[in-house]
């Protein structure tokens, strides 16, 4: 059997299988290239020479090929797009000054950390430790003077330490305990803390020409030990020990200023006895006590050896062991007598 086509029929057959292939295909003038989707997601920081950039669009690009198809309906014929190596190019360099961009330029909350610890740094002044002042002005050292002793020693003034405890030449460094036991003076080598016995057990008691504690005794002006000296002198003549023995060169110096109105001499000074018209105290008739000078005992004092320091001492210490005997000889025949 024979079919007629109509030429409207052939026509509309025609426009169904445009439409057909329309809707399988995609339409020509839809920029739907895989070039056109990517280039929505580049980020350029500098803008591009426009000469290098391609202007065709994806309908007049040679990589889509037109076809006529046989029944007069046209149909596209897709094939995949080729990305260039400029465009490669441009997508790392970008990714790199962006990343380089990011790790060299701090974040504002890195950059508000940093201000506000510069700042902090900037404006609030470091602490300070306010300077300890050299001496303080009070000592709890107490003179030991007892009336009639056999030995009175006068150091220059109170340490920081003595000043502290009230005990004399409290120093550990300090060489006073020591030369008093080596020199025979105390018969043991007795701790700071009894320095209110040696009155009752050796008949030896303590002063310092100076009251207000220093770290170090130089640190006292001339004009505080010459002042110093009238006071010792009436101390001396009030209690009347034997002798005197100054703790240090000096005190001496002190003590020759204030008597002769100058600065003694190098030839002019020795240690150990000094010569009967420098005794302390005189007056009322009493000829004084005679001044024995020793050795500094401080021990930041390094003009004089140890064994040089010892025999000075040494020479006191005689004295002072055969005045205690005579003194206790006198006492025994006394009581003797009153025994007859």
């Amino acid at each position: 059997m024979a079919y007629s086509v109509s030429p409207v029929d052939a026509t509309n057959g025609a426009d169904d299988l445009y439409n057909k292939g329309a809707e399988e295909d995609v339409p020509v003038n839809k920029k739907t290239s895989f070039n056109g989707r990517l280039n929505q997601y580049f980020h350029i920081s500098k803008p591009q020479d426009p000469a290098s950039i391609d202007s065709r669009t994806p309908t007049d690009s040679p990589k889509r090929k037109l076809a006529t198809s046989s029944e007069g309906g046209t149909s596209m014929k897709r094939t995949k797009p080729i990305l260039k190596t400029t465009t490669t190019t441009t997508i790392a360099r970008v990714t790199r000054s962006s990343s380089s961009s990011r790790s060299s330029t701090p974040s504002p909350s890195a950059r508000s950390t940093t201000t506000r610890r510069k700042s902090a740094l900037g404006t609030t002044p470091s602490p300070q430790k306010a300077p300890s002042p050299p001496s303080s002005s009070v000592s709890l050292l107490r003179d030991t003077i007892p009336p009639n002793l056999v030995l009175l020693l006068v150091g220059v003034n109170p340490g920081i330490m003595t000043g502290v405890t009230g005990f004399a030449y409290a120093h550990p460094s300090n060489l006073f305990w020591k030369l008093l036991h080596s020199s025979g003076i105390t018969s043991i080598r007795h701790p700071p803390s009894d320095t209110y016995k040696l009155p009752e057990l050796y008949s030896v008691g303590n002063t310092n020409i100076v009251e207000r504690p220093t770290r170090d005794a130089s640190m006292l002006s001339k004009a505080e030990m010459n002042a110093g000296v009238p006071v010792l002198e009436a101390k001396v003549a009030s209690q009347r020990p034997e002798a005197v023995c100054l703790v240090g060169k000096s005190i001496w110096e002190a003590v020759w200023r204030v008597r002769k109105g100058r600065a003694i001499r190098k030839e002019e000074f020795r240690y150990g006895w000094q010569d009967e018209e420098e005794n302390m105290g005189k007056g009322d008739g009493w000829k004084g006590a005679p001044v024995f000078v020793a050795t500094t005992t401080s021990g930041l004092a390094a003009g004089m050896s140890m064994q040089e320091k010892e025999a000075v001492w040494a020479e006191l210490g005689k004295w002072v062991v055969r005045r205690r005997e005579e003194r206790a000889a006198s006492a025994a025949a006394t009581v003797s007598k009153g025994d007859q």
